[in-house]
């Protein structure tokens, strides 16, 4: 798809309306009356929570690309952080990854980094893509498990049950900071895979598409930013290959190896 098709395509309301109230909601944590420390904090414990082992490990390595095994109890509470970041249905988040790697820059792709900073990094989630259609075919493994099902189908009303538990523990100040400010943050973080890991940084390998190695981007998404290592090696647990390569939840899957609650983890295979 190129930029041309790109244009034809149909707005996708729901997701834009959807963006426009969580960014504008999240201004208003910064007004007289909604900042505390506690907050803060708070928004940062649920951003790795979310984002961390929820998105990273949950989502993207367990999930996507099976780079390690773990205890089914295990699985379903890492994806229910995942379901918490609001980045979709659980089952359309793992096909869309899917379906990125396999088509990664080239047509098919649905953030294809060769139409642009922007649109890899947000405005392909803001029309309706063909590609969509194609999700089924790349799910199979999860797309009848019901607990999977049922975090595709409510992932929104856990969103909201969440928001109250933080009302009745801090008010306010911890539903603004804690859901909006935190939604925000995980949005771009995430985001930033897409569009800067295939604009800035360095290529270890040639791995067929424009993916690169970015240290700032591995420091806010817990070692996702090492790209171009992982679409080299897709099935590697481990994304940060050399040891100036800062991986945070590879240092969170040997933790579970420690415990013995990651098995068969997958490492890349360098030549």
């Amino acid at each position: 798809m190129t930029l041309a098709t790109s244009t034809k395509l149909r707005p996708h309301w729901v997701v834009i309306l959807f963006m426009v109230a969580i960014h504008t909601a999240a201004i208003f944590a910064f007004l007289p009356g909604n900042f505390s420390w506690a907050a803060v904090g708070l928004a940062v414990f649920l951003h790795w929570v979310t984002g961390g082992l929820g998105i990273t490990l949950g989502y993207h390595r367990l999930v996507t690309h099976r780079s390690f095994e773990t205890p089914k109890w295990l699985e379903y509470l890492l994806v229910f952080f995942g379901t918490l970041a609001m980045q979709g249905g659980t089952i359309d988040w793992v096909g869309m990854h899917r379906l990125h790697h396999l088509h990664s820059d080239s047509e098919g792709d649905p953030h294809d980094s060769n139409q642009g900073f922007l649109w890899s990094h947000l405005s392909w989630m803001l029309y309706q893509l063909p590609q969509t259609k194609e999700i089924p075919r790349f799910t199979k493994d999860i797309a009848e498990d019901p607990v999977y099902q049922f975090l595709q189908k409510y992932f929104l009303p856990l969103q909201i049950l969440l928001g109250v538990v933080l009302y009745l523990l801090g008010g306010w100040p911890f539903v603004l900071w804690g859901i909006f400010v935190r939604l925000v943050a995980v949005y771009h973080c995430t985001w930033l895979v897409n569009s800067a890991t295939h604009k800035f940084g360095y290529r270890t390998y040639e791995s067929g598409d424009r993916s690169t190695n970015c240290w700032w981007v591995a420091v806010l998404v817990y070692g996702e930013g090492w790209h171009n290592n992982h679409h080299a090696f897709q099935y590697s647990a481990r994304h940060g290959l050399k040891w100036w390569e800062i991986d945070m939840t590879w240092m969170t899957i040997q933790l579970l190896q420690t415990l013995g609650l990651a098995t068969n983890v997958k490492l890349a295979q360098q030549k």
